[in-house]
């Protein structure tokens, strides 16, 4: 049996498909900002000591890669391939030692740019998930064991 589509229903889908990301958190203008409220929270927020000192001291040239990657990641113009080619991140992120705390601190600051520069919910709960699984998968350290349950002692 073929789903139904109400008029709305193919409004909706519709309308999604037309708004990536991209246009949605307001183009490039707004992912500049994200990336510049993102590196604050990184330089001011003492748990992400850690993945500040995994970056470059002048942080320019790494803001400037990651506008052009994120803009390209979230639906708009395809600049980072071209000029860089494939992302390949788990492969650019292999010297840093990542485990779930640094996963976790660039989640912080993630999260933290997003509150500044995305007013929508919806797209911030999206991002926020997409932004995860990018994050979870750098991770190239084991996470430390769990202490013991009552259970298990």
């Amino acid at each position: 049996m073929l789903p139904i589509h109400t008029a709305s229903t193919v409004r909706l889908q519709a309308h999604a498909s037309r708004h990536t990301h991209y246009e949605r958190i307001g183009g490039r203008e707004a992912i500049v900002r994200l990336v510049e409220a993102f590196y604050l929270a990184m330089e001011t927020e003492p748990a992400a000591a850690a993945i500040r000192a995994m970056h470059e001291r002048d942080l320019t040239h790494t803001k400037a890669v990651l506008v052009t990657y994120l803009c390209e990641w979230m639906g708009g113009a395809k600049g980072y391939t071209a000029e860089r080619g494939p992302p390949r991140l788990r492969m650019r992120h292999q010297p840093f030692a990542i485990d779930d705390a640094a996963r976790d601190a660039w989640m912080a600051c993630m999260r933290s740019a997003l509150a500044q520069v995305c007013p929508d919910a919806d797209l911030k709960r999206e991002l926020e998930a997409a932004f995860f699984k990018v994050a979870d998968f750098l991770r190239n350290q084991p996470s430390p064991p769990s202490p013991p349950t009552k259970a298990e002692r």
